[in-house]
């Protein structure tokens, strides 16, 4: 049966540079551009991560505020959905104090403590390395305090402790249905694809839940296909994947969203717009 599946850009993580592809975006004039062209191209929300003119990962709330702005005064329609990670040493404080000051439609909820690393496979070298810390009285917490700011909660599960975490803490009063997950695949210290592994997780979603799912690399397309084939959504961009599924560099995100919203036509479906997504995640006004 032909359904409405909402594709998430993630424009820029913390870590994704130009060196990577010149189409990444640093400034907030270069991230509501792309943000602008990803919604065109079918986007219905973007996925924000800020950074400094030099690239430079931002922590600052003032720079977050200034980008997540940019974008919203160029594409309203867009639902704006800001990290609660912001990458590598950023304080509890800083990671949740922008989000409850600038009071997003949707924002991320990272819900385990995990490994976040990069290995080289040939060598076994390993390149990148920190423990990304979330504990559970810190992810109680951070619900709280989205729950209060009526900031709807996308909650990323890198593996299935992610959803078993969701399953201590479900009573708690601060997770309103519909309860809305992003399975992150292929990072380091996570889990990679494995469609098994993908059902399994699906299977043991709470009812009525809505799930998206991105893939690291070379994972993006073959994830955002078993996901849109179980029922859920998709992300694609540049924070998670800079080249296309022929392995060439991928001109901007609106080019990745666009092959996209190609594999969801060809599987019989159709792009839901921002209001229509707004609609399905159970988004509160």
């Amino acid at each position: 049966m032909s359904r409405k599946v909402i594709i998430t850009c993630a424009l820029v993580g913390s870590a994704t540079r130009k060196e990577q592809n010149q189409a990444v975006p640093y400034t907030p004039a270069e991230l509501a551009a792309a943000a602008h062209e990803a919604y065109s191209a079918g986007a219905a929300m973007v996925h924000m991560h800020a950074r400094e003119d030099d690239g430079q990962n931002s922590v600052r709330v003032e720079r977050v505020k200034e980008s997540y702005l940019a974008i919203s005064e160029k594409t309203p329609d867009l639902i704006v959905n800001l990290t609660s990670a912001l990458g590598m040493g950023a304080t509890y404080e800083q990671r949740i104090g922008q989000i409850v000051e600038i009071k997003p439609e949707m924002a991320s909820l990272n819900m385990a403590t995990m490994n976040f690393a990069a290995v080289n496979r040939k060598t076994g070298d390993i390149i990148a390395d920190y423990t990304f810390e979330n504990r559970l009285e810190k992810i109680k917490e951070f619900s709280r305090l989205m729950y209060d700011a009526k900031v709807k909660p996308e909650l990323e599960c890198y593996s299935m402790a992610g959803l078993e975490n969701y399953y201590y803490l479900e009573n708690t009063g601060y997770f309103t249905r519909p309860v809305n997950f992003n399975f992150v695949w292929g990072v380091c210290g996570g889990v990679s694809f494995r469609p098994g592994t993908f059902v399994d997780m699906v299977a043991n979603l709470p009812a009525d839940a809505n799930f998206t799912a991105c893939g690291v690399g070379n994972q993006e397309w073959p994830v955002i296909t078993q996901s849109i084939i179980c029922g859920g959504h998709v992300r694609v961009g540049l924070e998670d994947n800079v080249r296309m599924p022929d392995g060439s560099i991928a001109r901007s995100n609106a080019a990745l969203v666009s092959h996209a919203a190609n594999i969801i036509e060809l599987l019989g479906h159709k792009v839901a717009t921002p209001d229509e997504a707004r609609e399905i995640l159970g988004i509160r006004s």
